[in-house]
């Protein structure tokens, strides 16, 4: 068996966990459909992985940045947006976190959705959830032991995008629940966070809470900060159906 130790073969099938054929390694080792065997069997596993990571992350439907009007904003840095899919901001020895800044409709929300995903593509435990979303999922939760664990499900994945936070006010309860996110996360696991209020106006969001200094420095410390100007897309993309419509229409007959 020294010489099946040392055969790369050997371990595929055995990290497989194909221990039959481990097993009687010296008599099918040399087949020629053992290669085709392992190939097909590691493939189909990533498959399935990726589809459960997909499914866990929670994305939901994801427009491709190669639909993203890069000329609507007035204002982005789009050398900077195009370098964060190279996925440093995850894979350095601790971990950056990532702001996206702007009014809404500027493609905040589109930008961290396609890194999600291609976070999920190469590998990495992902979640995805609007601000409201987890704040009152963690807020119902029923005594201490419930919260623990649900927590866990935002604090474990590699990376945590909480999308919106700044389009609704929450309680004094709601910030200390964010803050036990990020304090958990913080030089651990990479977190994107859009939000359409400077991190001046964040006591307007989490009115009366002690804590909002505290969360932002967390939040902020090894973190690279997006700034996004402009109008709304969606406002803009209105506009412009409702100018095609009135072009369409045939003027009133004359009497």
């Amino acid at each position: 068996m020294a010489r099946a130790d040392r055969d790369p073969l050997y371990e595929r099938a055995c990290a497989l966990g194909l221990h039959g054929l481990c097993a009687r390694w010296g008599e099918f080792g040399d087949a020629p459909w053992v290669p085709l065997l392992i190939e097909v069997e590691e493939s189909e596993r990533r498959r399935r992985s990726l589809e459960r990571r997909l499914r866990s992350a929670k994305i939901g439907a994801v427009r491709p940045m190669a639909d993203f009007d890069w000329k609507h904003p007035k204002k982005i840095p789009r050398g900077q947006v195009e370098e964060l899919f190279e996925l440093r901001f995850l894979e350095d020895s601790t971990p950056q976190n990532l702001i996206l800044l702007g009014p809404n409709g500027v493609g905040k929300t589109m930008i961290a959705k396609n890194l999600a995903h291609h976070a999920v593509t190469r590998g990495y435990q992902v979640r995805f959830t609007e601000a409201a979303a987890m704040l009152s999922d963690l807020a119902t939760q029923d005594g201490p032991a419930a919260l623990r664990r649900r927590l866990h499900r935002y604090i474990k994945p590699a990376l945590l995008v909480i999308d919106e936070i700044g389009y609704l006010t929450y309680n004094d309860r709601s910030a200390d629940l964010l803050f036990q996110v990020l304090n958990a996360r913080y030089t651990k696991a990479s977190t994107i966070v859009t939000t359409n209020r400077a991190f001046a106006d964040w006591s307007a969001i989490f009115p009366n809470a002690t804590c909002v200094v505290t969360l932002v420095d967390r939040l902020c410390h090894h973190a690279e900060i997006i700034a996004i100007e402009g109008e709304s897309y969606r406002l803009k993309e209105s506009r412009e159906r409702t100018a095609s419509r009135s072009k369409g229409r045939k003027p009133p007959p004359t009497r």
